[in-house]
């Protein structure tokens, strides 16, 4: 999981995962005539993010095309977000329901 937030952190990297996610099987040549960086350095974040798992690669004759591999991303938010946002939810549940009983309380006064 550390290699996904390694991958994670960096801002280019989380461009091209959002070009990926826009249109998925996207060659080198097609992610990098969207993106402001040079063709070495989008094959060498390609590199990256398919060592954390994030981009798979299917050969399709001489092209590679790549293709976002959400469940790392899904991991991290069940891991990580979700105990963090179930703790909220319960929070903000009992906040809810101690302004709903206040405010019984009063209509009843």
């Amino acid at each position: 999981m550390d290699d996904v937030f390694r991958a994670l952190a960096d801002e280019s990297r989380r461009a091209l995962l959002d070009a990926l996610f826009a249109r998925n099987g996207q060659t080198l040549a097609e992610l990098t005539a969207g993106l402001p960086m040079s063709r070495q350095a989008v094959a060498k974040h390609l590199g990256i993010l398919e060592a954390a798992n994030l981009v798979s690669v299917v050969r399709r004759g001489r092209e590679k095309l790549h293709y976002l591999n959400p469940v790392p991303i899904g991991e991290i938010v069940r891991r990580w977000v979700g105990k963090f946002e179930d703790a909220r939810l319960d929070a903000l549940t009992d906040f809810k329901d101690q302004i709903e009983k206040a405010a019984q309380e009063k209509r009843r006064a």
